[in-house]
């Protein structure tokens, strides 16, 4: 069932993709991405939805892509989980010093109770998206049930819109990473004197601060002249006030 998955997910991928989104109709087993963003560690959540017909779940198979190396399955204490590795043609950086010689192909949910059609639950992968915004990330995935299956493993061609599709590859499109765009900086406008007006701004932030610091300096002084004047005010109406009371 393994090589048949690849196979088939591997000609899928040579057959075009589109942008379908991070999930068909409900009724599928979908992924959903905490994040698409290019480059960045994301969690994604494969929802298995029903059965096979009638007949309850009890092993999902996922197909990682090529271009990840390294998965990370999260544990449901509904299921026993299975990294199914595979060498590397060639070895691949990890980051640390080191080089990793093999990688996760495949990851195996197997239900410890077979799950009944009409109940679903969520199987979660960690994972680092590859560094490629506009690649899309097919995730082949067989259902496998007590009575049959269901190899959701169809990606559709250029053209081809994927709701049509009778068993849908779980897939999604990644985005731009966050400060990839153009930088959106105002640059110095040259004013044909030969400086790019850089000097001319400096020398308004010169001026601009000296105005503030003059605005500024008086502003203690003042301070204390009110507060005096408020002062002596208080001292003026006290005396009026004992002057207008009637003597005994």
């Amino acid at each position: 069932m393994r090589k048949t998955l690849r196979a088939v997910g591997a000609a899928s991928l040579t057959a075009g993709l589109v942008v379908v989104g991070a999930g068909a109709a409900s009724a599928h087993v979908t992924v959903t991405p905490d994040t698409t963003e290019a480059g960045a560690y994301a969690l994604l959540t494969f929802g298995v939805p029903h059965g096979c017909g009638d007949s309850p779940t009890t092993t999902v198979s996922i197909q990682v892509p090529e271009q990840v190396v390294t998965v990370t399955p999260t544990v449901n204490p509904g299921w026993d989980v299975e990294k199914v590795m595979e060498d590397l043609a060639e070895p691949v950086d990890d980051g640390h010093g080191g080089q990793y010689t093999e990688r996760v192909a495949e990851v195996v949910y197997t239900a410890r109770t077979p799950l009944p059609d009409g109940y679903r639950d969520a199987l979660v992968l960690s994972l680092k998206l590859p560094d490629a915004a506009g690649e899309t990330l097919v995730f082949p995935t067989v259902q496998e049930c007590a009575e049959g299956e269901s190899a959701w493993v169809q990606v559709p061609a250029d053209g081809e819109d994927g709701h049509d599709l009778e068993l849908p590859a779980p897939l999604f499109t990644l985005t731009a990473a966050e400060g990839d765009g153009p930088d959106d900086a105002a640059e110095p406008v040259a004013d044909g004197s030969g400086s790019d007006g850089s000097e001319d701004a400096a020398a308004g932030a010169s001026g601009d601060a000296a105005s503030a610091g003059a605005a500024a300096g008086p502003a203690p002084a003042l301070t204390w002249t009110a507060l005096v004047l408020a002062a002596a005010g208080l001292v003026l109406g006290a005396l009026g006030f004992v002057r207008s009371r009637p003597r005994a």
